[in-house]
């Protein structure tokens, strides 16, 4: 757990020699048909009880736009087979993805020009497109603007928060927005500081209604309530890209590590901890380690435990499943 001594935050001990209850199947999920699998940005479950799982994927080649053609939103049954895709020609690289109480699905997308990208599109189960959020092809700052948003997560009174600003340089804010996606209030600034963030990259809400935000380059995750007060920062997850909070409040955070001279000891992989003290019970290591990239971006659970791991680097979507 991180030290707190006299305002200073003392470095926690790397977190790599937890237990690892998983199996790991890289093959479980089918290539969309007539073409490979590309990386896959992030995934969640559909939440209906059908143990489905809905997958953005970057069109086979890790940017949509030169693939207007090819369908990037991908639902895939439990056995690994694609059920229905959609979003083809909307999106330049789609990066975040939720999945809300009513079962429609929002999807973040961080890249922005020649009239597409920084926007946040929300469609129903069919894939019929029903809000877009955000200036097509316009990265800034503003009210309904945003620059490169990497993710975002939906209350269950439909209130809707966006980590805005993907990479250390970008608007690195969360942006509060009503149900229909009018601009309430916004917090952070670049920095490391309580509530500043540099590439807030994953979010997640808990059963109390709390925020969790995946501050990958400041190798922490902060907790705020929905008005933006801080809460605490756990550095126990090491440099978290995705994060997931199942019905049992277990918090899961993929540690992709980071291209800033790390040095901080954690190895890449999935932490598997509580949210009421944030402990460490259980750590996954990354099937990418013996590679050069940064594969799991992305991590969800399915209401049977099963964990996925949405990879970047190696393209292909791994579940784990319990010994």
């Amino acid at each position: 757990m991180v030290l707190l001594c006299v305002g200073v935050t003392l470095p926690v001990q790397a977190q790599n020699h937890a237990p690892n209850p998983y199996v790991a199947d890289s093959g479980w999920a089918d290539a969309p048909p007539g073409r490979a699998f590309g990386p896959t940005g992030a995934v969640y479950p559909a939440g209906d009880g059908s143990g489905n799982i809905w997958v953005a994927e970057r069109c086979g080649v890790n940017d949509c736009s030169s693939r207007p053609g090819i369908d990037p939103i991908l639902l895939y049954s439990p056995e690994g087979k694609v059920l229905t895709s959609f979003g083809a020609g909307l999106f330049l690289w789609p990066h975040g993805i939720f999945v809300d109480h009513e079962g429609d699905v929002w999807v973040t997308d961080a890249r922005g020009h020649d009239g597409k990208g920084h926007q946040i599109h929300k469609f129903n189960p069919q894939g019929d497109l029903l809000l877009s959020l955000g200036v097509a092809g316009i990265g800034g700052v503003g009210d309904q603007i945003f620059n490169a948003p990497s993710d975002l997560v939906v209350a269950r009174d439909g209130t809707i928060f966006v980590a805005d600003g993907h990479g250390g340089g970008g608007n690195n804010r969360i942006v509060k927005l009503s149900s229909e996606g009018v601009y309430i209030k916004e917090w952070g600034a670049t920095g490391g500081e309580d509530g500043e963030f540099r590439d807030p990259h994953g979010m997640a809400i808990d059963s109390q209604g709390r925020l969790f935000v995946a501050d990958r380059r400041n190798r922490r995750i902060q907790i705020f309530d929905q008005d933006g007060t801080h809460l605490d920062s756990w550095y126990q997850f090491g440099a978290p890209s995705g994060i997931f909070i199942d019905g049992e409040d277990i918090l899961y955070a993929c540690d992709v590590g980071a291209d800033d001279g790390r040095t901080d000891g954690f190895l890449r992989g999935i932490r598997i901890g509580s949210v009421t003290d944030g402990r460490v019970v259980a750590f996954i290591p990354d099937p990418g380690l013996d590679t050069n990239g940064n594969p799991t971006e992305g991590v969800a659970v399915d209401g049977k435990g099963n964990i996925y791991g949405a990879e970047v680097g190696e393209g292909r979507l791994t579940r784990y499943t319990k010994r």
